[in-house]
């Protein structure tokens, strides 16, 4: 099996996977939140500051869905395959809303009639908060296993099978982390009465996810079997859920203070760690089988071709340096305060 710097090829490519949605989550997160607060702020005015303060990023801000949607299936298709038959309705839902929020976001301000803007709010509310939970579903799924058999056919069910307790709980933990990223992120950008009613909201938002991770995590310790297995063999690994609680404390510290800016980055910092610690858990698994474990689908028996990998671990090394220039760019020239004008949503 080929190698570089000591790493098999599809190790690296789960890296790779893991670090785009990890973007995604950290940087969409928070336009998905600040859209979750959205019949919060009462007046027509804060509503369309909130939309034009993800103005300028929450397009960008998809590339990393949909790079890492392309990476997942160009380097573990059968992992692809198999998840989009358990996860059918959830994604088909995702891309619902996404087309909702994404017309709202168009359309809200396109005409000044009440019951058009009152139904365009609505529409962005609930797509972007049924989009966050359906994201924390979709995890919960994951890390709870599939029924999967031989060939690594799905043989669970499929309306209703996605919405067991404990995915429900991490839908909403996701909700609620996105929520207080949400809120933060919105600090950053507004003033005056806006920004005060967003300084109550936060805190409503820490409240909910300090309640709701430390709910889910008590049911992850008690219910999910073997989640300690890895650590117990690793104690360095140890370091992972520290540095995680230790990115969750310090959040309402910073937000006391009022230092927003340090705030997003541990709140980012906040979903980087549990993300690495769901990778952790998982490694070399992808999709667990509850059936029986040598149905699972791993990072060798759904992964490409080694010569596929290396082509596209060679695009990696091009491609990474032009995103990440790309996005601190784009974040640098919007950064500031949210002015409306003539072109504003």
């Amino acid at each position: 099996m080929e190698t570089f710097l000591g790493i098999d090829y599809p190790t690296l490519w789960y890296l790779v996977v893991g670090l785009l949605f990890s973007g995604y989550a950290i940087l969409e997160g928070f336009d998905y939140g600040a859209g979750a607060w959205h019949l919060f702020l009462k007046k027509d005015l804060s509503r369309r500051i909130a939309i034009n303060a993800i103005g300028p990023l929450w397009d960008a801000n998809q590339v990393w869905l949909i790079i890492g949607g392309g990476a997942l299936f160009a380097g573990f298709p059968v992992m692809y395959a198999t998840m989009l038959s358990a996860m059918y309705i959830p994604f088909m839902l995702f891309l619902v809303l996404l087309v909702l929020r994404s017309s709202a976001i168009k359309f809200r301000s396109a005409e000044p009639m009440p019951w058009w803007r009152k139904t365009w709010d609505i529409t962005y509310f609930v797509s972007n908060t049924l989009i966050s939970f359906l994201l924390g579903v979709v995890l919960g799924n994951v890390l709870q296993g599939f029924e999967i058999g031989e060939n690594f056919t799905y043989k669970g069910g499929i309306f209703f099978a996605f919405l067991s307790p404990y995915a429900i709980l991490v839908g909403l933990t996701t909700l609620s982390i996105f929520m207080t990223q949400g809120a933060i992120f919105l600090l950053l950008k507004t003033e005056g009465r806006l920004h005060a009613r967003l300084t109550f909201l936060l805190k409503k938002g820490m409240i909910f996810f300090i309640i709701s991770f430390a709910i889910t995590s008590l049911y992850t310790l008690i219910f999910v079997p073997g989640v300690t297995d890895k650590f117990k063999e690793n104690p360095i690994f140890f370091i992972l859920p520290l540095l995680a609680f230790l990115a969750v404390a310090n959040v309402p510290r910073l937000v006391s203070k009022k230092k927003y800016a340090y705030a997003l980055v541990f709140s980012s910092l906040t979903m980087a760690f549990l993300l690495m610690l769901v990778a952790f858990q998982l490694y070399p698994v992808l999709l667990p089988s509850n059936i029986h474990p040598e149905h699972s689908v791993t990072i060798y028996n759904a992964a490409s071709s080694q010569k596929s990998l290396g082509i596209m671990l060679t695009i990696v090394v091009i491609g990474a340096p032009l995103l990440a220039g790309y996005f601190i760019f784009l974040y640098k020239t919007f950064y500031g305060k949210v002015k409306l004008d003539d072109s504003s949503y």
